[in-house]
């Protein structure tokens, strides 16, 4: 044998005999021990899992596997890898959910220790390779499941796929792609052919914190994102409040010069609502629907929204129960109705939420109205709170529809709140027609700030209704006023006889709010915008109504009442004041909040009036200011001189 055959040959003996001697030496030696742990002075916390899932009787047969040849590419994300249901009507899914109908499962997640309600880092994860992936797209969630059940631990599942190396890029920041009703700025009327203005009364405030999210990026908001009236019911004011809760409103009114137009006068309309007391307020039987979609996954969208509910969670007592419904691809219940008193429980649900997949929010909103609904209360406020980044592209995507839905479900007592994360496909009108038609209000939550103000500052009025369907009518004197407009509340305009309608649905206002509502009047004789009519002499039915410049008047229901009652209270010349110098703070303030509306607007009637004066007013008449919110508006006036002036040097 030659040289080289012999060390081949001496090769292979090593190659085969050393795994041999290895695994011989392994029995010889007997079990390898774990090693041993470090002692502790005090008992490992225990980390019971919460599963996800909903229990039913009994499961459908799984479908086979499809070969690889067969499989269709999926979205990544966790979320999005469950098959999707096929489209049906939202009138056909409203009907209340059958009990033995499986729901799609989920992964059961383990929550973190009581010590860390709510951790900077995530759990220690498994990797699972590209395979199992694959095979999970494939067969679907139920399947990959069972498959899965003795390859990991229960609670390593969905951490697994969170960080298989397809799953982790977070989609790009999506701009333009916002969603606005875009109502034309209101005008003047003529007080001799329209004597009246009807509208619905409003609190939202999203436009506010879409026109600060887009100031923080030095980019002016598009006039249709800008709603006058939400930025100015952002501030709280002063009003005087009323002394009962009989009379839920109390109203202030007053007349001024307006700032930006000699000849015109601006007139005041502001209510204050009756304040609940702690132990008085209802209790809050809360379903939070969020968008788990995996366009959440910025660091502004779906983090933000759970630290949000973190707070939210700060105001509710045992009292008070929270449930959570999701949705991607599809929608599924991630926690029961669950005491508020539980924390740790909510809190590892809320932690436990990722980010994956498409958006079938129409689903989403039946499951959570039908969790509501099995769980309804008739002594507490029962409330969905919808929490999304934008638009729904999966299953009942229909605005309309989606629309009828939720005014079905609000002749049930279940009212709907909206708060939107993230900039860039915001679907603005969408969430808009939810919460009006839904009972409810709509806030932008851009920072961790403002949803400290929305949810913990003002919890008691986000979540506490004293009054819904609530109206304002004001009919103007001809012998006084010649002309008038609405400042904003193109979206909210109401036809004069639905006033008396009780049958119109119209804004909820809540514990303890203020609403503000500002029109501009020509009085008879000043500088007209549209000419008089030759045969339009007005006569004041009574030298007493000769003075009054308008009379308002404030349509509202209890919330548990379909009855409205009636406020009224005229505006006449002891309200007036002879310069806006001479305006209350909150009247001079609001009135530059308008300004710097109508100015984002365009400035259709604002004339010369620019941001350095809306900056000298609001800076004059910030009076009180606990929170900060007018020192931050006069930084948000300087952001937009910023932006505009990048506007105006770009080519």
């Amino acid at each position: 044998m030659t040289p080289i055959r012999t060390a081949l040959a001496a090769s292979v003996v090593v190659i085969v005999a050393a795994p041999i001697a290895w695994q011989l030496s392994r029995e010889h030696q007997g079990p390898v021990a774990p090693p041993a742990e470090t002692p502790s002075s005090e008992p490992a916390a225990p980390r019971p899992t919460l599963d996800i899932g909903t229990p039913t009787a009994s499961a459908p047969p799984a479908e086979p596997s499809p070969g690889p040849e067969t499989a269709k590419p999926e979205a990544t994300g966790a979320n999005s890898m469950v098959r999707e249901a096929e489209p049906q009507s939202m009138a056909a899914r409203d009907a209340p959910a059958d009990a033995t109908r499986k729901p799609a499962e989920a992964p059961v997640i383990a929550p973190p220790p009581p010590t860390s309600p709510l951790p900077a880092s995530p759990l220690p994860a498994t990797r699972i390779g590209r395979d199992q992936v694959q095979a999970f797209r494939s067969s679907g969630f139920a399947d990959w499941e069972r498959r899965g059940q003795e390859a990991s631990p229960p609670q390593m599942r969905a951490r697994a796929l969170s960080t298989a190396p397809d799953l982790q890029q977070a989609p790009a920041e999506p701009t333009g792609h916002e969603k606005f009703d875009g109502k034309p700025q209101s005008g003047f009327q003529t007080v001799q052919t329209a004597p009246v203005s009807t509208f619905s009364i409003d609190v939202d405030t999203a436009s506010y914190g879409f026109v600060r999210a887009s100031l923080a990026r030095d980019t002016l908001p598009p006039p249709a994102a800008v709603r006058t009236e939400e930025l100015i019911n952002y501030f709280p004011y002063g009003y005087p409040a009323p002394e009962n809760r009989e009379t839920p409103f109390r109203v202030t009114a007053s007349v001024f010069p307006s700032p930006w137009a000699e000849g015109r006068k601006i007139v005041r309309v502001g209510i204050k609502g009756y304040a609940l007391q702690a132990e008085a307020r209802p209790k809050a039987n809360l379903v939070f629907l969020v968008d788990t979609s995996g366009s959440m996954n910025g660091p502004n969208r779906l983090p933000l929204v759970k630290r949000s509910l973190a707070l939210l969670l700060t105001q509710l007592d045992a009292r008070d129960r929270v449930a959570i419904v999701t949705y991607a691809g599809q929608a599924g219940t991630v926690l029961e109705p669950t005491a508020a008193s539980d924390k740790q429980t909510i809190l590892s649900a809320i932690e436990g939420l990722g980010a994956g997949g498409s958006t079938a929010g129409g689903e989403g909103l039946r499951q959570a109205y039908a969790l509501a609904e099995r769980n309804f209360d008739p002594s507490a406020v029962n409330r969905v709170m919808l929490a999304t980044d934008g638009d729904f592209n999966v299953g009942i995507t229909d605005r309309d529809e989606l629309k009828g839905f939720v005014e079905r479900k609000r002749e049930t007592g279940i009212f709907l709140s909206v708060l939107g994360f993230g900039m860039g496909n915001t679907n603005d009108s969408l969430m808009q027609a939810l919460a009006q038609n839904g009972n409810g209000t709509a806030a932008t939550i851009d920072t961790l700030n403002e949803a400290r103000k929305v949810l913990v500052e003002e919890a008691t009025a986000t979540l506490f209704p004293i009054a819904k369907d609530v109206k304002i009518q004001v009919e103007f004197n001809p012998a006084a006023v010649a002309e008038y407009r609405l400042i904003g509340y193109e979206t909210r305009a109401l036809n004069r006889e639905d006033f008396e309608n009780d049958r119109v649905d119209a804004g909820e206002v809540g514990s303890g709010q203020t609403a503000t509502a500002l029109y501009e009047i020509v009085p008879v004789g000043g500088p007209r915008t549209v000419p008089p009519l030759r045969y339009g002499a007005a006569k004041p039915e009574s030298a007493a109504s000769a003075g009054d410049y308008a009379f308002v008047k404030i349509r509202y229901k209890r919330p548990d009442q379909d009855v409205s009652q009636l406020i009224e209270t005229p505006v006449g010349p002891a309200v007036e004041q002879p310069s806006f110098d001479k305006a209350d703070d909150d009247a001079r303030f609001a009135t530059a909040v308008a300004g710097f509306g109508e100015i984002l607007r365009n400035g259709r009637w604002t004339g010369r009036f620019g941001l350095d004066d809306v900056i000298k007013i609001a800076t004059s008449a910030r009076g009180e200011d606990p929170y900060g919110y007018r020192s931050e508006f006069v930084q948000l006036v300087r952001a937009a001189k910023t932006a505009q002036a990048l506007r105006s040097s770009r080519p």
